[in-house]
């Protein structure tokens, strides 16, 4: 049973599988595409909230450091994930890659994992667009009926018809293919950079040099907590970590941190890419290395916009403007943040319709999801049915205490893939790597060890939580998965063919 329970999928056979007909997705995608696509999922509302929660709270000015410190965190990982999307071109990403190295149940329980955490990250990012379009739509006078507003407090029926709506146009625009998809993204991030880019410059006109005094503030002891809402290293070891000074830029790399996740959904359209073996790590990098440069500038023209002391934490950067006397540039900015979500949302999405389309054709989750569309080449059955369900979702459900599930479910990924690296090493040294991590295993056992810290860094319900959401997935791995797996039909007749094959006289 234990033997069932690791066997691995090996990389010429999970690349076999790309090429049946029915299942097969169509190679669309250039460096540039992937390159689009990790700096739309990567910018969203991280860039216009955390950078104020963070300087303001546990960093000062230094936050800018926190974000080159979490950049590095993520970047040991990107290391990682470009390896195995150079290794192993096939759409799943974390899912696939632990697959072909740690074995069947622990490649399903990072596949539910990701499941999970893309789901909700899109339902959570769409329910957070519509309240950037309903602010937008308030100022300009325009009101939509308390009942379709899903607003926190609406009484009686709340449906958010915006979320919804938007989750089921991003839906249909991704069931008609890749290149659109594409297409899209590059408009939506070509005018949300633009606006980071105007925000950055403009504000740069209005830096003080007082505001940096002193860059690093003198460190304070952060109250312990003791209830789930703190940090499970609280509750460990009863330490709480550091509030400015040297350590409080760690700590403040841990909040903003969050700002980066996505880019590891650039790993799941490896299969959809023209030459992956050299375009995807480009992707990947070359997304990270973007949004990090925008995060550091971004960083150090708001604390130099405005006291750290003073920033706002709901909207620093819109209110650093109105308080330099220029509250043009909170619309510009409350525009670029709605716009920048839509492509977190689409991209997110995409994500999730490849994880669940990769489990689907190994038979972990019902073939029937495996299919993809005979014109479009796209797997339209999972892309409509996880839609329609995000759509309900976020129309219904208020998930501001769910989010955090989404960062943990992210980190967990990072953990699996750097084990990952190490093993298939070992494994599979024979295999050709396009792209190979450097100082293996020392990266990626840096790339765990910081990923851990971060982890440990979340509250404890969200561990409580995802536990949770972990049992759930066992139960349906052991009760469908184990004996629908096709990996595991293909062992089971190959050893009968051998059992009952015909013994020649003399043996």
């Amino acid at each position: 049973m234990s033997n069932a329970l690791f066997r691995t999928k090996n990389v010429e056979q999970s690349i076999l599988d790309t090429e049946e007909p029915e299942h097969s997705l169509r190679k669309s995608l250039t460096a540039l595409d992937l390159t689009v696509f990790g700096v739309g999922v990567i910018i969203g509302t991280g860039i216009f909230v955390l950078t104020g929660t963070a300087a303001k709270n546990t960093a000062g000015p230094a936050v800018s450091l926190s974000f080159v410190v979490a950049g590095v965190v993520c970047a040991l990982a990107a290391l990682c994930y470009a390896e195995f999307a150079s290794t192993l071109p096939v759409a799943g990403s974390a899912y696939t890659f632990s697959y072909a190295s740690l074995g069947e149940l622990p490649a399903w329980i990072i596949g539910w994992d990701l499941v999970l955490e893309l789901a909700l990250g899109t339902a959570v990012v769409a329910v957070g667009w519509s309240g950037y379009v309903h602010s937008l739509l308030d100022n300009a006078g325009w009101h939509l009926p308390e009942a379709l507003s899903g607003r926190d407090g609406a009484h009686g029926f709340g449906f958010d018809i915006l979320a919804a709506a938007l989750v089921l146009l991003l839906t249909a625009i991704l069931v008609v293919g890749m290149k659109l998809s594409a297409r899209v993204t590059s408009v939506v991030v070509a005018i949300k950079v633009a606006v980071v880019l105007v925000v950055i410059i403009a504000g740069a006109f209005f830096i003080h040099g007082d505001n940096y005094d002193p860059f690093v503030p003198k460190a304070q002891s952060a109250e312990a907590g003791g209830n789930l809402k703190a940090p499970l290293i609280q509750l460990m070891f009863g330490w709480a970590p550091s509030n400015f000074g040297v350590m409080g830029i760690f700590t403040a790399a841990s909040v903003v941190f969050f700002a980066f996740i996505g880019f590891d959904v650039v790993a799941t359209a490896a299969e959809e890419t023209r030459n992956p073996q050299r375009d995807v790590p480009r992707g990947i990098l070359g997304s990270l290395v973007i949004c990090t440069a925008l995060y550091v500038a971004v960083a150090i023209v708001v604390t130099g916009m405005q006291k750290y002391s003073a920033l706002s934490v709901k909207a620093p950067l819109a209110d650093a403007f109105k308080a330099t006397g220029h509250p043009w540039f909170a619309g510009l900015i409350s525009f670029g943040a709605a716009v920048g979500l839509t492509t977190v949302c689409m991209i997110l999405l995409l994500g999730q319709s490849r994880v669940f389309f990769a489990m689907s054709r190994d038979g972990l989750l019902p073939r029937f999801f495996s299919h993809t569309h005979p014109k479009f080449r796209t797997p339209y059955r999972s892309t409509i049915l996880l839609g329609v369900v995000i759509a309900v979702v976020a129309g219904f459900t208020s998930l501001s205490e769910l989010a955090e599930l989404v960062n943990i479910g992210t980190l967990f990924a990072f953990v699996v893939v750097a084990i990952s690296v190490i093993i298939l090493r070992r494994t599979r040294p024979d295999l050709h790597r396009a792209f190979r991590t450097p100082w293996v295993p020392v990266v990626p056992i840096v790339s765990v060890c910081a990923t851990l810290w971060l982890m440990l860094n979340l509250p404890a319900e969200t561990w409580i939580r995802f536990a949770v959401w972990m049992v759930i997935g066992f139960f349906v791995y052991f009760f469908y998965g184990a004996s629908h797996s096709r990996l595991g039909r293909h062992q089971e007749t190959t050893v009968s063919e051998v059992m009952h094959e015909p013994r020649e006289k003399g043996e």
